[in-house]
């Protein structure tokens, strides 16, 4: 039989070189002595013999080889081509498949690729990546990948050998590369190769890969996010409905790969009764394994719970390489990290956290990507994701690459991921780290190490523009989230709305303070009174952003020390100046942040190899200051004046902001719509005061609310017998006042209420 196509052709798809091997391969029409035939090709490497198989028809038509010996073709007369088979037969084992290039049908329209083009397709991850789906009445995967300076593109997988011959994909508009393999099931492992015009092989794990194997193997794993029966209508439709920034905001940041291990290496048990794979941690606890997310379910929530938090914030989930990059190192941006388990694994702890009203917060990272090989760096063989001028491409510090941010489709893949956990993992918010690095040309960069910007400057221009794309696209689809900032410069609006020029952030990070109060405490307390403008200086700028007051992970390692460390004193005052510290946190203005560890005084600084320091929580000090966490984020809750108007000068107002010689402030905090107030007195030295006068705008009877130096909470007990009433003596320009006891490195909160009680939260 002549072949019906020329040599030329099938050198270019033996030698993998075929932009579009569906030209081809599967059935074609041709002409032949008058007729309209079928002929049917296929390359089958490592074939010795080749049939097409006719399941209607019961039938068998060998195919003849054709220039290369595993180059296979037959013509067809008049045959009914639907869902027909190869059956092909290397050595003694016969295999049978369905033809991959006789199902053209693309899931991926014009206008999608339009949109993405643009960098505007905000669920651009439903079309490419590997999607389990339905083709002309057969089951398989439908594969898409954006390479568009690749000359070739092909799936491996366990179900070709990783022979990247056998399933070429064929290039569509704006370099999208497809194809459909029939017979295909969720739990297939597969990489895209991908050759360039050099002749270059790279082997990538798929970037919109919603699942990739175990640490250190790198393949991505079909994987369907459709199927997790979530429970929590109600919360999402409250979330909807809430403006969070009127809300009491209190976060536990926390690393999931550290919080707790197990103890043994026995697998853990899916719900199917199938056994997790363990996964070790023997760098610091030989025989140890990691919690699947499931069992830190079980674990971490009712921890939670007891300690009173609104919101846990995990440091990065999505997929990386090595567990000492914390996770911000991410090669997987669609994919769950599998450390912990699967993806449904992850939705039923996000489920459980929003069934016991806790919000989850994920730290997200579209500053930079790693240098690995699978992952992002030089996709296609060029810099793709990437800048190609290391000046503008690479932060040498981090050993990292920087996103194009002015190119659209990588625009548009960071953009679309931010919707897409939100989307398929309904969390409440994301925490974008290193955004100055992303702000600025110069971001850690020496004099001629960076490139200026159209204009000479140093900011970076089309990065703010993607961070406003994707706030603006975030709120709009998932009302009442949380997208927070980690900025640390004075880059203005950061948490301004879009329409007004501001990066559309709601809440950032206030480093000015953290660094301010860490300093102060660090001092031995007679220093202080010549440094209060550490406590003061904050709200001079309180209420030009919405911020968010964080003592995060950075502050516990690389030889900063843990929090109890920083603190000045013997153990007793070190617990003190701890309880002081947090109570003034959470008094002043903004939302709260504390990092895993500082709940119960850890002395050692954060290991992501190890545990926590649980075993601490055997002493009295550290037992008492983790029941002083529960307490005063209970009371934090309890009280609308100390979280609805913490963007608002309107919420707080100076009673006394100058006594530096005793170390010691006072303010007021207001309710938005009762107009109630609290007001709030901090000693900051280990010198208690009595008959301290404090001036208060309103006569009555003011009970002590909270008192950081209650005994339940390990402190000495001084007080004010549960509160005080007020007296005819104008003082701070205020008509009445209070005679006050203020205890050592304390803080009380007292507030105006019709009856005196016998007892309040102060444990008095």
């Amino acid at each position: 039989m002549p072949a019906t196509v020329d040599a030329e052709q099938i050198d270019r798809i033996v030698w993998n070189q075929h932009h579009d091997p569906f030209e081809v391969l599967g059935p074609h029409m041709v002409q032949q002595d008058g007729k309209t035939l079928w002929a049917v090709r296929a390359y089958l490497p490592e074939a010795d013999r080749a049939w097409v198989v006719l399941p209607e028809e019961h039938k068998e038509v060998e195919m003849e080889s054709n220039h290369n010996p595993h180059f296979f073709e037959c013509v067809l007369e008049g045959q009914d081509l639907a869902n027909y088979q190869l059956k092909y037969v290397i050595g003694d084992r016969v295999h049978v498949i369905y033809d991959p290039y006789a199902f053209k049908t693309r899931a991926i329209s014009d206008f999608d690729i339009h949109l993405f083009g643009e960098g505007n397709h905000h669920r651009i991850y439903e079309k490419l990546g590997a999607h389990y789906t339905e083709v002309e009445g057969v089951t398989g995967v439908y594969f898409a990948v954006w390479a568009p300076n690749a000359r070739n593109a092909s799936v491996l997988g366990d179900f070709n050998l990783w022979d990247g011959r056998k399933h070429q994909m064929r290039r569509l508009s704006n370099g999208i590369w497809d194809m459909f393999i029939p017979g295909l099931e969720v739990g297939t492992h597969y990489k895209y190769e991908i050759k360039n015009y050099d002749g270059h092989i790279y082997e990538k794990s798929d970037p919109y890969g919603f699942q990739q194997e175990i640490r250190p193997k790198t393949a991505s794993i079909v994987t369907d996010l459709d199927s997790y029966p979530w429970q929590d209508a109600d919360w999402m439709e409250q979330r909807r409905q809430t403006e969070p920034l009127t809300k009491p905001v209190s976060i536990y940041e926390l690393h999931l790969g550290s919080w707790m291990h197990e103890s043994s290496a026995t697998p853990a048990l899916r719900p199917d009764g199938t056994k997790e794979p363990v996964v070790t941690v023997a760098e610091l606890k030989p025989g140890a394994r990691f919690l699947t997310y499931r069992e830190l379910a079980e674990r971490l929530i009712p921890y939670i719970k007891e300690l009173g938090f609104t919101h846990i914030e995990l440091l990065p989930v999505a997929e990386h390489p090595f567990d000492g990059s914390w996770g911000y190192q991410v090669t997987g941006y669609y994919a769950v990290t599998s450390r912990y388990g699967t993806p449904e694994d992850f939705m039923y702890f996000v489920d459980q956290c929003h069934a016991n009203d806790i919000g989850v917060i994920v730290d997200w990272v579209p500053g930079h990507f790693p240098k690995d090989g699978h992952g992002l760096a030089f996709f296609d063989g060029t810099h793709l994701y990437e800048h190609a001028d290391p000046r503008k491409g690479e932060h040498k510090e981090w050993g990292t690459l920087v996103f194009n941010y002015g190119r659209n489709e990588v625009r548009n893949f960071l953009v679309a991921n931010a919707i897409f956990w939100f989307e398929k993992y309904h969390i409440d918010g994301i925490r974008v780290d290193a955004v100055a690095s992303m702000l600025y040309l110069n971001y850690f960069r020496k004099d001629g190490e960076w490139v200026a910007n159209d204009y000479g400057g140093c900011e970076h221009i089309e990065a703010a523009d993607f961070l406003r794309q994707v706030n603006h696209v975030l709120f709009t689809y998932f009302p009442g989230v949380l997208s927070i900032a980690e900025e640390s410069t004075a880059w203005p609006m950061v948490s301004w709305p879009t329409y007004v020029g501001g990066l559309g952030f709601n809440l950032k990070w206030n480093m000015g303070w953290m660094h301010d109060m860490l300093d102060y405490f660090n001092m031995d307390p007679w220093f202080r009174q010549f440094h209060q403008n550490n406590v003061t200086f904050s709200i001079w700028y309180a209420f030009t952003e919405n911020f968010m007051l964080a003592l995060s992970h950075d502050e516990v390692v690389h030889g900063k020390s843990n929090m109890m460390g920083k603190m000045p004193g013997d153990e007793w005052q070190k617990f003190a100046n701890l309880r002081c510290l947090y109570t003034y946190m959470f008094m002043h203005p903004g939302k709260k942040t504390l990092f895993m560890s500082m709940e119960f005084g850890q002395w050692s600084e954060w290991n992501v190899w190890g545990d926590l320091e649980w075993h601490l929580l055997q002493y009295q000090p550290h037992a008492s200051l983790k029941h002083f966490m529960g307490k005063l984020n209970e009371f934090y809750r309890s009280e609308p004046a100390l979280f609805t108007q913490d963007f608002d000068q309107a919420g707080f107002e100076w009673i006394d902001c100058s006594d530096n010689r005793h170390s010691v402030v006072s303010f007021i905090r207001r309710d938005k719509d009762t107009n109630d107030f609290v007001v709030v007195v901090c000693n900051f030295t280990p010198q208690p005061h009595s008959h301290y006068r404090v001036g208060v705008p309103d006569q009555g009877y003011y009970r002590e609310l909270f008192n950081s130096d209650a005994r339940d909470f390990g402190g000495s007990n001084m007080g004010n017998l549960g509160g005080k009433w007020s007296e005819d003596w104008s003082f701070h320009n205020r008509p009445f006042s209070l005679d006050v006891t203020l205890p050592p490195l304390g803080v009380i909160v007292l507030k105006l209420t019709s009856e005196e009680p016998q007892k309040a939260l102060s444990g008095q």
